[in-house]
């Protein structure tokens, strides 16, 4: 069985890649470490993103572990010009997953790129992998397994939020484990 830990970042002071995070998110990613501090961790892949990068390095700090950056784990861009109605476009977007807007990518393909990521683990002889990473694109990639998670789904994430995913004989399903 493997078993693939998805967590969304902790707080930050914004969406920039350079974005650190706030005081409360610095105090979470110590919460993550408490967290994981009982649970086996093999390999850990993370968003380069600094604040996705921040939230999982007191736990690597803690087991040992080497933090492998991937540019695949980064947020989804949905459009490179400034949408006054983002919100409602990226609604949109869980309902076409085609659906492109100007200098973005569709969530088919921000869905593709974590997926490579997935199943380069599942190829791996790793058993226990944890993936830092962002609220889309975590969201996407739990729409991929089960195609009722959509965009309440993603509305209701938290930062950080971890969702533990299981694969064992060919099947594949997820479940919230962060409180």
């Amino acid at each position: 069985m493997k078993q693939i830990y998805v967590i969304r970042h902790c707080e930050a002071e914004g969406q920039p890649p350079e974005a650190p995070l706030t005081a409360k998110g610095m105090k979470q990613a110590l919460e993550l470490a408490e967290f994981f501090s009982t649970i086996e961790v093999d390999r850990i892949i993370s968003s380069p993103y600094k604040r996705a990068m921040d939230s999982i390095q007191p736990l690597a700090k803690n087991i040992g572990v080497r933090v492998e950056a991937d540019a695949r784990l980064t947020e989804r861009i949905l459009s490179d010009h400034p949408m006054p109605d983002w919100f409602e476009k990226l609604r949109n977007t869980f309902e076409d997953l085609d659906l492109k807007f100007e200098g973005g990518e569709s969530s088919l393909e921000a869905m593709n790129r974590i997926v490579e990521v997935v199943e380069g683990i599942l190829h791996s002889r790793d058993e226990n992998t944890i993936i830092v990473t962002h609220g889309n694109l975590m969201s996407l990639l739990l729409k991929h397994i089960n195609a009722d998670f959509g965009f309440e789904e993603w509305k209701n994430l938290r930062n950080p939020d971890v969702y533990l995913i299981k694969y064992e004989e060919n099947k594949m399903g997820f479940a919230r484990i962060w409180e």
